[in-house]
């Protein structure tokens, strides 16, 4: 079944505070590497994950202009933390503070990314589900996805400057 099809539970999952979730992709996003964590929460085998594009877990409420900024980020050679709602392979969902960070070859190209992720706090957790309704709900005030994602990236912009700080210390915040 593919994964926008997917039902979701409302069911969601947890991990340990010492667990963390690691992945790698190459530069486009496909992945390279899950480990035990990843693959236990996300439901997935390694056989199902690895080269498929990392947006496989993606869940519908998470807002399309968090992963914009994200790839942003990340393509200009900075880490990046943020929160993130993913979907498991049965629809359940699971929240997490991931770190992402380039990777480089010798010659300073990217050669791809690493993700840790970690199990954010509970009061993280509600006031990142609140911003994400707002910003899903400006994302799909607009017809077209690109238009929706530029006015969602505009809130998020307005929000951050109205709190004179960028987005790791908006997320830290939290």
């Amino acid at each position: 079944m593919k994964q926008e099809n997917l039902r979701l539970t409302g069911v969601e999952r947890h991990f340990d505070e010492d667990e963390i979730i690691v992945s790698k992709t190459d530069p486009k996003g496909r992945i390279t590497y899950a480990n035990d964590v990843f693959l236990r929460i996300s439901g997935y085998s390694e056989a199902g994950l690895l080269g498929q594009p990392h947006s496989i877990i993606r869940h519908p409420d998470m807002p399309r202009c968090v992963f914009a900024l994200m790839w942003d980020t990340i393509a200009k050679g900075r880490e990046i933390f943020a929160y993130v709602i993913n979907r498991a392979a049965n629809g359940d969902h699971y929240w997490v503070l991931a770190n992402v960070t380039p990777t480089f070859n010798p010659d300073g190209t990217i050669r791809g990314y690493h993700s840790n992720r970690r199990k954010p706090r509970r009061e993280a957790i509600t006031a990142a589900a609140g911003l994400y309704r707002q910003l899903r709900t400006e994302e799909d005030a607009l017809q077209n996805r690109r238009d929706g994602m530029a006015r969602g990236t505009a809130t998020l912009m307005d929000l951050l400057k109205s709190q004179g700080v960028d987005y790791d210390q908006f997320v830290f915040a939290l």
